[in-house]
């Protein structure tokens, strides 16, 4: 394995790439007492088009999820959730628009645990009748996603904001689509989705990196395979599909949130890049120590958990705020004059102060130990190690903060999605 020892984080991040084409990476804390790891692979609830062997094929919404509900049956009838809890681990797994994993934490038996992980993502098994039954389970976990407003007041903002790009849709799919996925349909996902080369495994905590690969190696199938390309559709104008997206539900205050979407940066040092300036962005102008969040809340404008974040998938990216207030229009008039001031110049020293906060957040999170998993894994896939944000951080300029937030907050690319209060 190659080593490459980070002195600002003070870690040392262990990688190597099986002949398969599995990436591998392992940062070793020795004394912890609770070891991670995170087998996933670079497919989500967006990748509905893809072409393989010189082949397009076109999925039902709601596979990938549909996946890792059964990627957890076994063919000899056991469950690998079961077999990992009995073995003292605590398994789980998640799929995003972009990315579906499965984990688990321990504090003893980390490689019979990271042997089953291995295994049993490796290892479909479906069968008509548990397809069946899953459709029935999954189809109630959509029937209550479809209630909760936090559910609404996203997928609305995605859907203002996108004409085409699959991002848009639910990724557990829809209660009809769901129905049309067959033993057969994944299978085929998994087949080509599933195989090491398309796949990442994360591992930290008190563990060796050499067992980890040999084990790996071991157990994984041998043969390099091909990696699909994704058809996410017909390029989007700057501008949203729509700008305004209205909704009563039953809740106790107004929600809100509002986005815009960016043109994602290469896969690579750029995308780091523009990872780090929109984090540095966001928490200048609207982060919990700026004068615009001050102001909001002391208005009573915004509660407690308003955040701003940018995100990727489906070969997207977008800025996205918000969170209860009662009056969101308000909220983006504030935001606009935050901006006007910003168009005159930017407080070069609380900028410096911003860049400081970031760093320190950066270093504290190497002791999140999922929180790093996943940060190595959905780095991976984007092509740049999340180890080297101290050094870019050093480099990005006020002067590339200003702009970003200038370009990317234009009015005319802003649109917002509310939940208000059913009203008797």
């Amino acid at each position: 394995m190659v080593s490459k020892y980070y002195p600002r984080m003070g870690e040392t991040l262990y990688t190597h790439t099986l002949d398969n084409g599995l990436a591998i990476q392992v940062i070793p804390k020795k004394g912890f007492q609770k070891s991670y790891a995170m087998f996933a692979t670079n497919y989500g609830g967006a990748d509905r088009r893809f072409r393989y062997q010189g082949e397009w094929l076109n999925t039902p919404a709601g596979v990938a999820h549909f996946l890792e509900h059964k990627m957890f049956d076994m063919p000899d009838g056991s469950n690998a959730l079961s077999v990992l809890s009995a073995n003292g681990a605590s398994p789980n797994a998640f799929t995003s628009s972009a990315m579906t994993a499965y984990y688990f934490e321990c504090t003893e038996g980390f490689q019979e645990n990271l042997k089953m992980l291995l295994e049993f993502v490796s290892t479909p098994y479906f069968t008509e009748e548990s397809v069946a039954k899953e459709q029935g389970i999954i189809g109630q976990e959509i029937r209550m996603c479809e209630d909760s407003p936090d559910y609404a007041l996203y997928y609305n903002l995605l859907k203002c904001l996108y004409a085409r790009n699959p991002v848009r849709d639910s990724v557990a799919g829809t209660v009809e689509s769901i129905r049309e996925i067959t033993p057969d349909v994944l299978y085929a996902c998994h087949k080509v989705f599933y195989h090491p080369s398309n796949m990442r495994l994360c591992c930290v905590g008190d563990v060796e990196p050499e067992a980890v690969c040999a084990l790996a190696e071991q157990v994984l199938p041998k043969g390099k395979g091909e990696v699909p390309a994704r058809d996410y559709g017909s390029a989007e104008p700057g501008k949203p599909a729509s700008f305004r997206h209205k909704a009563a539900m039953e809740v106790s205050n107004t929600q809100f949130l509002f986005g815009a979407k960016l043109t994602p940066a290469k896969p690579g040092p750029d995308r780091l890049r523009q990872v780090l300036t929109g984090d540095l962005a966001l928490r200048y102008l609207m982060g919990e120590s700026s004068p615009l969040y001050t102001s909001l809340y002391a208005k009573n404008l915004i509660h407690t958990d308003f955040s701003a974040e940018l995100d990727y998938a489906a070969g997207a990216a977008m800025l996205i705020a918000g969170g209860e207030g009662r009056d969101p229009h308000s909220v983006l008039a504030a935001v606009e004059e935050a901006l006007s001031e910003l168009r005159r110049d930017i407080d070069t020293e609380a900028f410096q102060r911003i860049r400081r906060t970031t760093l320190g957040y950066c270093i504290r999170s190497m002791d999140r130990l999922g929180g790093l998993c996943t940060s190595l894994a959905e780095a991976g896939f984007a092509g740049y190690c999340p180890l080297d944000a101290p050094e870019m951080l050093e480099n990005i300029t006020p002067e590339e903060v200003r702009q970003a937030l200038l370009d990317w907050l234009q009015p005319e690319r802003i649109a917002l999605s509310v939940i208000e209060p059913l009203r008797p």
